[in-house]
């Protein structure tokens, strides 16, 4: 039997985020995963600046490392294209120099990105990292909560604290948790890697399709190293239902059929077959902490209802349950009215991003309105350095729900 303060399960973003900046604040953690890592992940790959920001504060040098061991490409933008095939490319930062130090955003293989990361929790003394290690049951215990495992490794740990961040599929989340699947909050997709996709932009812009046939979901296609691309397509669950659509059968639709993109995929090579994964939203109130656990990442449901990032949230709220674990065991207190404040604090800082964004998938449902967006912007380019700055700028991104800012665009 290991006795730990805190017992992380899951070492995606959110596990070896909280594992670090818990390892940085000088609290010891056991780290559980049952995958022998580097190991694929089936994803976007979509690497926002929250990730590289915070890896900055907490160190400076990891920041360097990921550029140099990770593989990202620089992200500058996102082409933003409508059902009436309306293109618009929107900066991240209005009139931007591509020498800056570093990128508003990034994209790298999961392959990659995890793997750095689970390099930089070997790196630490105070991380003990089990792989190759899968969790058979999670109870309750007098001290907290007790992890048994099978693989590798066969343990037995008793935790104080248990850190839940193993994925969208998280069974302590769906059945201990009570984070039930909800369609209208939650999506599916489907993801392949191409090579030698044409049309890609100069600066890596990545590229949202919003495609009449498959509207309210979108069409990706995000680049990579070495001429490679991430190519997507999702839609939230209860409209998939709804209309009965086959994700797969639509992308191979869309690739081969499309005018826009059958042309641009006539000479690309398939990389990889093409996988479903599912997305946890974060649109809907949910508890996520309880008497001696925190959700952590998707077993919390925190992927942005607009965009399906999943990491940036996940690497957030690992930091963010971090500083919570120091809290409780300074007071000794894993109560779940003191774990409260992680649910706050993840609300305050991600939650409100988040409903924005859902009420902003809801109002792109109607190809009318993307369209009607698209003209108003494309008949001024002044706007498009106006609706740069929502990047950075909450307050502006709540604007955009509102008809009267699009009326003032207009006319501007």
């Amino acid at each position: 039997m290991i006795q730990t303060d805190v017992c992380i399960v899951g070492a995606g973003p959110g596990g070896a985020a909280t594992a670090l900046k818990l390892s940085y604040l000088g609290i010891p953690s056991i780290l559980i995963d049952k995958a022998t890592f580097p190991r694929d992940k089936v994803c976007g790959d979509a690497i926002s600046g929250k990730v590289t920001t915070l890896m900055s504060r907490l160190d400076p040098d990891m920041l360097k490392r990921f550029n140099e061991n990770a593989e990202p490409i620089d992200v500058w933008g996102i082409r933003f294209v409508a059902p009436n095939l309306k293109a618009l490319d929107i900066p991240f930062k209005p009139n931007y120099i591509k020498e800056e130090k570093s990128a508003p955003g990034y994209v790298s293989k999961r392959m990659d990105f995890d793997n750095f990361l689970i390099e930089e929790v070997k790196r630490r003394d105070n991380i003990t990292f089990y792989e190759s290690t899968k969790v058979t049951s999670i109870k309750r215990s007098q001290r907290g909560y007790h992890i048994s495992t099978k693989g590798n490794n066969v343990l037995e740990v008793d935790s104080k604290l248990l850190i839940a961040a193993n994925g969208a599929y998280s069974s302590f989340s769906r059945k201990q948790a009570g984070l039930e699947k909800d369609p209208k909050h939650y999506a599916a997709a489907v993801r392949a890697y191409y090579k030698n996709v044409k049309g890609l932009s100069a600066d890596n812009f990545i590229e949202l399709h919003f495609i009449k046939a498959i509207t309210p979901g979108y069409f990706w296609i995000f680049p990579l190293p070495n001429g490679e691309a991430n190519v997507g397509l999702g839609m939230r669950s209860d409209i998939l239902a709804k209309r009965k659509v086959n994700l797969k059968k639509s992308f191979k639709e869309v690739v081969e059929e499309h005018p826009m993109f059958k042309e641009r995929f006539k000479d690309a090579e398939v990389l990889t077959k093409l996988e479903g994964y599912g997305l946890p939203l974060g649109s809907k109130r949910r508890v996520i902490s309880g008497d001696h656990f925190m959700l952590v990442g998707d077993a919390g449901h925190l992927v942005d209802p607009l965009t399906g990032e999943g990491i940036g949230n996940a690497f957030y709220s690992g930091f963010i349950a971090a500083e919570q674990v120091q809290k409780c065991l300074e007071v000794e207190n894993y109560s779940a009215e003191f774990l409260t404040a992680y649910d706050v604090r993840v609300s305050r800082v991600l939650g409100s991003e988040m409903r924005l964004s859902y009420r902003l998938q809801r109002m792109l449902m109607y190809p009318w309105i993307v369209n009607l967006i698209a003209n108003i912007i494309a008949s001024n380019k002044k706007i498009i350095n106006v609706i740069s700055g929502m990047y950075n700028d909450f307050d502006l991104r709540e604007q955009l729900v509102k008809p009267i800012f699009w009326v003032k665009m207009w006319f501007k």
